[in-house]
């Protein structure tokens, strides 16, 4: 994990100097998993390969943005949600499919959510705002604080407080 920290970091450094071909190793290296875990948050293929492409324009585009201070991992995975949610909020009549989250599902959270108890749950999810879904992901099924969220979403923790008790508002009018 170090060794690849390492050499993301070093691919960063030469990103910096404009050399497209670490930029094209660092895509080859991060954009198949990132583009798994965001299937995990949208099921239509054009918006996420839009996400990711947007995600490495953005790496391209301002490299020196890695403070350094987390796995680069870390870092893409930020940018490319925070690509997917814009994405998401153009094409608002395309939601998040909460139920493709739980494919391949192991936390308890996600078996949570799939259970037959909670099989409105998902259908609820749906009908919330791209905003308000990405922050229940984040917390909920990735399991993040709201500092966390905040870090990851790219918004002051105060909005994710504020949309959690939208979400939660909503979700309970939904269910009700």
């Amino acid at each position: 994990m170090d060794e690849q920290r390492g050499e993301d970091e070093a691919l960063l450094a030469r990103i910096v100097r404009a050399d497209r071909s670490a930029l094209e190793q660092l895509y080859r290296r991060n954009a198949p998993w990132l583009t798994a875990r965001l299937q995990t948050r949208c099921s239509d293929e054009d918006i996420v390969d839009i996400a990711i492409q947007d995600t490495f324009v953005a790496v391209w585009k301002k490299p020196g943005n890695y403070r350094g201070d987390g796995a680069v991992a870390a870092w893409l995975w930020g940018i490319a949600i925070r690509r997917l949610i814009d994405q998401l909020r153009k094409n608002r009549p395309v939601p998040v499919a909460p139920e493709t989250i739980t494919a391949g599902a192991v936390s308890f959270e996600e078996q949570f959510l799939t259970s037959g108890a909670h099989g409105e749950l998902p259908s609820a999810l749906r009908q919330l705002d791209p905003d308000l879904q990405a922050v229940m992901l984040a917390t909920a099924v990735d399991g993040l604080s709201t500092k966390e969220a905040a870090r990851l979403l790219g918004v002051p923790q105060g909005t994710v407080k504020t949309r959690m008790m939208r979400a939660r508002t909503q979700l309970q009018e939904i269910l009700t």
